[in-house]
């Protein structure tokens, strides 16, 4: 699998990322601590990524309480030096691993205190790579990064980026510290990161690695217009991020991209046909999941077609 480099970091990550919000628990929230993927589900996903050529897993300390961050290290372990010294792993600090409220944030000794727990929870030295995982309106972005900066310097974490952000927001960080990249929601039917976001990072050099590439299960079909959700799927347990696609816009959109083909594999091929796209964070539920991410890399498609369907 092709690499590149990450920003200016450099430090290369594969084409196609691991995300592991879902090891454990479905992302940060607490209410779904302990449910997701379990220990044996997601070793399997990390053999089938590392199988098909993901070297880059991706974070974060709260994602189930800390069991991503666990197991993924209890994977590393039994791994060879081979892959231990090849995976590259980031991770994210912003929302409680206890699930407590008020724990949360991103003051420069929370920020430290939460980086010394991941990597012991992953089994590492360092990290290679560290995100805010959201912004936090109490603490200045400057005193955040300042401490990145310290983690940088004492050798616990090779690069710094930003995740959840807006222009505004960007360029603030960009003008109190360096980060090397934005990780932010990004696809077909999420584009709002082409107005402001995409070119501060082709201005600056920023690396961008975006995720929720299929929106939430929204392009692959799995939602119809006028049909309840399924049962245990995002727009039950965690709706109020998607509720704005269920319009006729977007269905009608999803019809005409059916009608050219397997939905989800044509929204990975418009993701990989975007020139400012570092790599592509992936979260399968099953190592068959892998499948449509996969297949397109190679796939040419007419992006600018793809992207009028939903216009």
């Amino acid at each position: 699998m092709e690499t590149r480099e990450l920003g200016g970091s450099g430090i290369s990550v594969s084409r196609v990322i691991l995300g592991c919000g879902n090891f454990g628990g479905i992302g940060s929230a607490p209410a779904f601590f302990g449910r997701g993927e379990t220990r044996e589900q997601a070793f399997a996903l990390m053999d089938a990524a590392w199988e098909a050529g993901i070297t880059t897993f991706d974070t974060a300390d709260a994602y189930g309480g800390g069991r991503s961050e666990t197991w993924i290290g209890e994977w590393r372990a039994t791994k060879g030096p081979d892959v231990r010294e090849r995976l590259v792993l980031s991770t994210k600090v912003f929302h409680s691993v206890e699930g407590r409220p008020g724990d949360s944030g991103l003051a420069p000794e929370r920020v430290r205190r939460q980086l010394e727990a991941s990597l012991r929870r992953l089994c590492v030295d360092r990290v290679d790579m560290y995100l805010t995982h959201e912004p936090d309106p109490d603490v200045p972005i400057a005193e955040t990064l300042g401490a990145f900066d310290e983690l940088v310097a004492d050798g616990l974490v090779r690069a710094y980026g930003v995740s959840n952000v807006d222009g505004p927001q960007l360029r603030t960080a960009l003008a109190a510290g360096s980060p090397q990249w934005v990780q932010n929601s990004y696809s077909l039917l999420e584009r709002e990161a082409e107005d402001e976001v995409l070119p501060l990072c082709a201005e600056h050099g920023l690396g961008f690695t975006p995720f929720s590439p299929l929106a939430g299960g929204w392009l692959p079909g799995k939602y119809r217009r006028g049909v309840a959700a399924p049962a245990g799927s995002r727009m039950t347990l965690r709706p109020d991020p998607y509720l704005h696609l269920d319009d006729d816009r977007v269905h009608d959109g999803l019809e005409r991209l059916a009608e050219r083909g397997d939905p989800a594999t044509l929204a990975f091929a418009w993701l990989y046909a975007q020139p400012q796209l570092t790599a592509v964070v992936v979260g399968p539920r099953r190592p068959v999941h892998l499948e449509p991410a996969l297949a397109p890399l190679e796939l040419d498609v007419d992006a600018r077609e793809l992207a009028a369907l939903f216009s």
